[in-house]
């Protein structure tokens, strides 16, 4: 018989939390090496790395998924699931993930914290201010938009070309109505009118820094090799031509710290960065990687959105500029998505799944298993073991299950294995938990999916061909133009950062399962040099959301005793 659970924010606001110093004893870290924020919140100076460069680092675990139905799978939750379950069994570990977007909060999707017994608390503060590190990304982003327009207007000594400006604004809500808008009118005094936009914090260039620099240094650097736009002769022009880049590491000096919290079930818990994984590469910090390598015999990180698109950048960008291999990756997987997959209903975020989704349909899952086995063969082609985590619902039938294990082991995964941490925290992940030891134990036979110093058009092809299953690519005539430019400016042997739909393998949201027979249109490609890579558009990608006709915001209360209500 099912057993009623009580809702995210019930079990997070009844936990019993340790005090955050007293996580960070049990990791060997001293009060000294934190800066608290609160009781049960801390930051962790990067000086704890040179005391820790002798120890060596534990095993490395990635955790994705599927293609996701709008819903989602439950990446989070098996993330912090498979972490408590590592320590059920016996074993040190440490959670890397993510800090959520106020946008989706207060939007569509809700908090990010994970869910049921298998969260990150406090639950409020991980989904809300946490300790600033997204309004400092805001501040440092919109600092240099203001640098811009004030060099145009007081003579624009750079000649900047207006008409190419890159870099808009940002603020870390969901409001279309700033996606585009014109800025400089009422005189003179307020500037050069010129057209602009807002991004969602998170879809900053400057997000995608925090998650991907190695030190103060190194983000310094980064920020001074951001490129804002071009002048007229078509020369790149940069932070540090704007002499912005040293006040934007001001802002960032206490961001790059990673944000040390806790698990339901007392695990560490780093919650670093947040940049978008559509657009950008959808990955937490590399420095809270590096030191939860370190500390733990087990870091278990997540990618975002598919393996499509946050594995990928994980493995091509991110392990690449960190020089961190990884041990094993864990792909996610519901029966629901993949008979949603296999032809079968229409998933819509805030509505009730179709009937046809809670059945039994072994023919429709079959069918739909073909993107479970499309992501498995795209981990292997990069050498490594793979685990399927089936995060099993109650519909979820025993002959659904069986029929997914067989088909994930004929696809090269190690197995697929059922978890229940979302109903039972660690003890419903520790069969899970064991077959990610041994598939971590393996020889490394990791290797990136390209090496660099290829031309731009054969990065992007690779990706295609080989990650999405595509037959090949089509550029655009703007695509060709950035293409060239690129290459003459000296930008391409960057790696390559695809942005395109979560929905599907493909650029069209509306094509699922394992589309074949097609190819990628790629509309443009645009640089992050301070980021460190280029990114193809493979179709309109909305970096500025819109609230939906009932944002989740509007359940977001706080009661007489003060407690917040209604987040999750």
């Amino acid at each position: 018989m099912a057993v009623a659970v009580p809702s995210d924010l019930e079990i997070a606001q009844a936990a019993k939390m340790l005090p955050i110093v007293e996580v960070a004893r049990k990791l060997g870290l001293k009060e000294d090496d934190l800066e608290l924020y609160g009781k049960y919140k801390a930051k962790v100076s990067l000086d704890v790395l040179g005391h820790l460069k002798d120890r060596p680092q534990g095993k490395y675990i990635d955790v994705t998924a599927i293609t996701p139905t709008p819903l989602g799978e439950g990446k989070t939750v098996t993330t912090i699931g498979v972490s408590q379950a590592l320590a059920h069994i016996g074993k040190s570990v440490i959670t890397c993930i993510r800090q959520p977007s106020l946008g989706p909060v207060f939007g569509i999707k809700g908090g990010a914290a994970g869910g049921g017994y298998s969260q990150i608390v406090p639950m409020e503060d991980f989904n809300l201010h946490l300790t600033g590190d997204v309004h400092a990304v805001s501040l440092a982003h919109n600092l240099l938009a203001g640098f811009i327009d004030a060099h145009i207007m007081h003579g624009n000594k750079l000649n900047i070309d207006i008409q190419k400006i890159m870099w808009g604004r940002v603020v870390d809500v969901s409001d279309r109505a700033l996606r585009q808008i014109i800025v400089g009118l009422g005189g003179s005094a307020n500037g050069i009118p010129r057209e602009t936009r807002f991004d969602i914090s998170v879809a900053s260039e400057v997000m995608a820094i925090l998650a991907l620099t190695t030190s103060l240094k190194d983000l310094r650097e980064r920020l001074s090799r951001v490129v804002i736009g071009f002048s007229k002769e078509g020369n790149p022009v940069t932070a540090e031509d704007l002499k912005c880049a040293g006040a934007m590491t001001v802002l960032m000096k206490d961001a790059i710290k990673p944000n040390l919290m806790q698990t339901l079930e007392h695990t560490p818990a780093f919650v670093h960065a947040g940049p978008f994984a559509n657009i950008a590469h959808g990955n937490s910090s590399i420095v809270a990687d590096q030191i939860a390598l370190k500390l733990a015999d087990y870091t278990v990180t997540e990618s975002g959105f598919g393996a499509d698109l946050g594995m990928e950048k994980f493995l091509n960008i991110k392990c690449r500029i960190s020089g961190l291999v990884p041990n094993a990756v864990v792909m996610v997987a519901t029966i629901r998505a993949l008979k949603m997959h296999g032809g079968l209903g229409r998933v819509v975020a805030g509505r009730p799944l179709p009937p046809e989704l809670v059945q039994e349909n072994l023919p429709a899952l079959e069918k739909g298993c073909e993107n479970l086995m499309k992501h498995i063969e795209t981990a292997r082609h990069f050498g490594l073991p793979v685990v399927v985590a089936l995060n099993r619902f109650t519909q979820d039938t025993d002959a659904e299950i069986k029929l997914v294990q067989k088909i994930a082991l004929e696809a090269g995964a190690e197995g697929a294995y059922v978890s229940e941490v979302w109903a039972k925290g660690g003890p419903g992940g520790a069969e899970l938990a064991r077959a990610v030891v041994a598939a971590a134990e393996k020889p490394n036979q990791f290797k990136f999916l390209y090496p660099l110093d290829i031309p731009v058009k054969e990065k992007i092809e690779t990706i295609a061909t080989k990650v999405y299953g595509a037959d090949g690519v089509d550029y655009l005539p703007a695509a060709e133009t950035s293409i060239r430019n690129f290459t003459r400016q000296g930008y391409d042997k960057l790696p390559i950062c695809m942005a395109k739909t979560h929905l599907s393998l493909t650029h069209d949201p509306n094509r699922k399962g394992r589309p074949r027979g097609y190819r990628v249109p790629i509309r443009d490609v645009r640089l992050s040099a301070g980021a460190g890579f280029l990114y193809p558009l493979l179709g309109e990608m909305q970096t500025m959301p819109g609230l939906p006709s009932t944002p989740a915001g509007q359940r977001v209360d706080i009661d007489e005793n003060g407690r917040i209500v209604g987040l999750f």
